[in-house]
């Protein structure tokens, strides 16, 4: 039976909690409690048993399920988890009314789902107690509800958003794949070969080649500071600086009638930089090795920029890290080059390649380094050639840093091979 049922309580019922369903064998039990819940507003549907009580949720969607645990037919607590077993769009709150009060009854209670407990003969002012829990739950669940909706609809858009950048990002990785439009050339007896593996869907690095009427030719390796979108568009801008496919926008040749040719090494690195220096709002920088070869006599100039230094391999099996450094271009205005030169012999190489390289890590936290690059160099140097040689020397990076697929930085890299006249 219900106690001091007082009909002065206000309003308890919300709008997360509307609908009560009252399921108890006892008809005066359901009337007692129908009547008070009335009282407070609720709107109240009763049921004679758990199999009526279940029909009933189908149809009136109740907030709140007051329900008796002895019954003839299904328990309360077997009401209760085909009750949670229903398929409904917000939590549904349920007490069950029992003069049990041992822990283990409890506790199977709990178990099957249910929220609370009332202990018969219900008390007014406890059963409106509970309600209010439960209705502070079933709002705080309708907040959750309605925050998560938001979350969805808006981690939708911006699945949206994503694969369209997405899209874009690998538009842009083909297009900064067509500026180095071939892995390989031959000039004369020389092969130049470049190779880029950048960390993102468009990174910073660059790697090409270039060469004049008379058979003389360039080289070179880039990397813009930074990684990404703003790096690229750097890179490709550059690219134009330093193109092939149209010699008179060539920042590295000279168009004089008799005096065509190649600018010495040093001019270019200050023509690059006066350009980008004159750039407003650009805070990229780049390094850059660039290398000019004289195909008839072998002489070779240089400018390293920032760069790692170039590495030479003779024929004869010495090697030897060329250059002293220098500034980044870019970075500071009339900064001023210094050309280097090297005389190359048939069967020597040059290997031009970013930090990528060198600092990259290794399994125990130290980077590569000079000398750890030089092994893998040295592991691929005998029996590899062209582009085979650069792949191969990815590889070696790949096995030795234990890296299976993308690297932290842009991997790029230019291989000279000279051949003589």
């Amino acid at each position: 039976m219900l106690r001091n049922a007082q009909s002065a309580f206000p309003k308890v019922q919300s709008d997360c909690l509307r609908r009560v369903l009252v399921v108890d064998d006892s008809r005066a039990q359901r009337r007692i409690l129908t009547l008070m819940l009335e009282r407070w507003g609720f709107e109240v549907a009763e049921a004679e048993d758990a199999e009526k009580g279940l029909t009933l949720c189908e149809s009136f969607y109740p907030d709140l399920i007051i329900s008796d645990w002895m019954m003839p037919g299904m328990s309360g607590v077997e009401f209760c988890k085909a009750f949670r077993r229903m398929k409904r769009d917000r939590y549904g709150y349920f007490i069950l009314l029992t003069s049990k009060s041992e822990k283990a009854a409890v506790a199977s209670g709990l178990e099957s789902g249910a929220d609370d407990f009332l202990t018969k003969p219900v008390h007014g002012d406890e059963l409106r107690a509970r309600i209010l829990a439960g209705a502070r739950i079933l709002s705080m669940e309708q907040e959750l509800q309605a925050k998560n909706g938001v979350i969805a609809k808006t981690l939708s858009e911006l699945q949206t958003v994503h694969a369209s950048i997405n899209k874009d990002l690998q538009q842009a990785r083909v297009l900064q794949q067509s500026l180095m439009p071939t892995r390989s050339v031959r000039y004369g007896k020389s092969q130049v070969s470049v190779m880029l593996h950048s960390c993102g869907h468009v990174g910073g690095d660059l790697a090409g080649m270039f060469g004049d009427a008379c058979g003389d030719f360039g080289l070179f390796n880039l990397d813009v500071s930074g990684h990404g979108i703003a790096s690229a568009m750097i890179t490709a801008r550059v690219a134009g600086y330093l193109t092939s496919k149209y010699p008179d926008e060539n920042l590295a040749l000279r168009r004089c009638g008799a005096q065509d040719g190649f600018l010495p090494p040093k001019c270019v690195a200050s023509r690059l930089n006066a350009r980008m220096v004159g750039q407003k709002g650009v805070t990229e920088y780049l390094t850059m090795a660039y290398v000019q070869v004289d195909a008839q006599s072998g002489r070779t100039r240089f400018v390293q920029a920032g760069h790692p230094p170039p590495l030479l391999l003779r024929a004869t099996g010495e090697v030897a890290f060329l250059g002293d450094g220098g500034l980044p271009i870019g970075l500071i205005e009339d900064a001023e080059y210094e050309d280097h030169t090297v005389k190359l012999h048939p069967g020597d190489k040059v290997l031009l390649y970013s930090d990528g390289f060198t600092e990259a890590m290794l399994p125990d936290g130290r980077m590569l380094d000079e000398d750890g690059f030089l092994e893998i160099v040295k592991s691929v140097a005998a029996d590899r050639s062209g582009p085979d040689f650069l792949d191969g020397l990815y590889e070696a990076l790949q096995a030795k840093t234990r890296f299976a697929q993308d690297f932290d930085d842009d991997i790029s890299a230019a291989l000279l091979e000279y051949g003589g006249v």
